[in-house]
């Protein structure tokens, strides 16, 4: 049985950092891509970070470049997203989606297509940032 469970989120004060996690099970997580989404309250899902496994490419939201990172444990079969200098404008659910078939690129995997190109997604993690 595929699934993806992420944790990490919680209340964190502005300019603070927070890790999150997603664990894999029942196939390879990033195999062939792997990334991050988030939806805030009355706002549409975006992209927030995507790993291409086939080509090695890495998408970031401009809103979120040089203060998130994703990162990869294959051991774990685990993938992370480090965001640091946190505002109030990144309080969202965050989930992890994951490819199960060859993608084409990732501005699809995590802007253009996500629906078409990530077949597995997490229930997502609640990150809010608030004094």
């Amino acid at each position: 049985q595929v699934q993806l469970v992420e944790s990490g989120g919680g209340l964190v004060q502005p300019g603070g950092s927070l890790r999150l996690s997603c664990a894999a099970s029942g196939f390879t997580l990033d195999y062939y891509g792997v990334g991050w989404f988030r939806q805030a309250p009355g706002k549409e899902r975006e992209g927030v970070s995507c790993f291409h496994s086939s080509d090695g490419s890495t998408y970031y939201a401009d809103s979120v470049k040089g203060r998130f990172t994703i990162s990869r444990d294959n051991a774990k079969n685990t993938v992370y997203l480090q965001m640091n200098s946190l505002t109030p404008e990144d309080t969202a659910v965050y989930y992890c989606a994951a490819a199960g078939a060859p993608v084409t690129t990732v501005q699809a995997m995590c802007v253009t297509e996500p629906t078409l190109w990530m077949d597995y997604w997490g229930k997502g993690t609640l990150v809010t940032v608030s004094s």
